[in-house]
């Protein structure tokens, strides 16, 4: 017996970022599978699929913001669900991965939670993963299969170059950043600059900023980061920069959590702009005449229609997600 096999893609959305799921439908030109999600009385999530999905190339797009473990085993149950109904291929698309920058031990017994996300993400029966601009790229090697770590680079880039075009210096806000800028400042053909950042560790999300390498007078300064949670570490950089005689401070990151007290500090703050993407949905930030939301939707899109023809994703960014800039590079260079 012989029979024509015909390939099927189907976008499935978690509760967390529906809004950027249907936009990544709409590029793909597809409707959202139908799914329900709930919870019980209990606070324990139930998850159905109201169609087939026998054979399908199913992608499941969460994004893992708050609250974070419930996202997480709502993605993970999806993933459990359709490896049941007999899915082809499950693809987890994580626009923000979350217990990213839980990626190593710092200090002595602490878990890797990155890994362990990883682990769960494989032993639910996820075939593959896509994520946009992890806090550590090495965070790809945790997951025992085919890893597509995107950037949204092109996009915050472009935007950047349109209204910020002359006298730009791109700004790390420390040492490890300091590859990631360097991106920056090479597509915007700009200079860069690294600040000295140190963190404590006996409070979370604690941070002081003393020291900076390179020329910012009179410069608008583009400080890039991957993330932007409580907005310490960026409106602290923010005040030195404008100390060392910056003429206008702006702001860039993939992913805006802007935590806690993070929308007062930067509305307060002599920032002029922060541009981040919608890989976490926007709340009342949006509202911030200071915070410029881009869509990743066009990314992700892309890059699932490749995922799903078995084309090339480094085609779509040219390497970029794919090339990495060592820190100590860039440091020599502002000797």
């Amino acid at each position: 017996m012989q029979i024509a096999v015909k390939k099927r893609a189907m976008v499935f959305s978690g509760t967390s970022n529906s809004e950027l799921a249907q936009e990544i439908a709409v590029d793909l030109g597809m409707r959202l599978g139908e799914v329900e999600i709930s919870r019980f009385a209990s606070g324990e999530v139930y998850v159905r699929f109201h169609e087939s999905v026998r054979g399908t190339d199913a992608f499941i797009v969460q994004s893992h913001c708050h609250p974070v473990n419930e996202m997480i085993m709502e993605q993970l149950l999806m993933i459990d669900a359709l490896k049941r109904a007999s899915a082809k291929r499950i693809n987890a698309v994580i626009p923000f991965f979350g217990y990213s920058r839980q990626d190593r031990k710092s200090l002595a017994r602490e878990p890797i939670s990155a890994r362990m996300v990883m682990d769960l993400l494989s032993a639910a029966g996820a075939d593959r993963v896509l994520t946009v601009d992890l806090h550590s790229g090495q965070t790809q090697g945790f997951f025992n299969g085919p890893v597509d770590h995107l950037t949204a680079l092109p996009i915050l880039s472009k935007y950047v170059e349109l209204h910020y075009p002359d006298n730009l210096v791109v700004v790390a806000p420390d040492a490890g950043r300091a590859g990631h800028a360097a991106k920056f400042a090479r597509h915007l053909h700009a200079d860069i600059a690294v600040m000295n950042k140190s963190r404590r560790v006996d409070v979370r999300n604690v941070t002081s900023t003393a020291g900076l390498i390179g020329d910012v007078r009179g410069k608008i300064c583009l400080v890039v980061d991957d993330m932007i949670d409580t907005a310490g570490t960026l409106c602290g950089g923010v005040v030195e920069l404008m100390n060392q005689g910056a003429k206008e401070v702006i702001a860039v990151a993939t992913h805006g959590i802007f935590s806690g007290e993070a929308m007062n500090r930067i509305e307060d703050s002599p920032l002029k702009e922060v541009i981040v993407t919608n890989s976490l949905p926007a709340g009342k930030e949006a509202e911030s005449e200071k915070i410029t939301v881009l869509s990743i939707a066009p990314i992700l899109a892309s890059t699932i229609k490749a995922v799903f023809e078995d084309e090339s994703v480094s085609e779509i960014f040219q390497g970029e997600h794919l090339e990495a800039i060592p820190p100590e590079r860039v440091l020599g260079g502002l000797d």
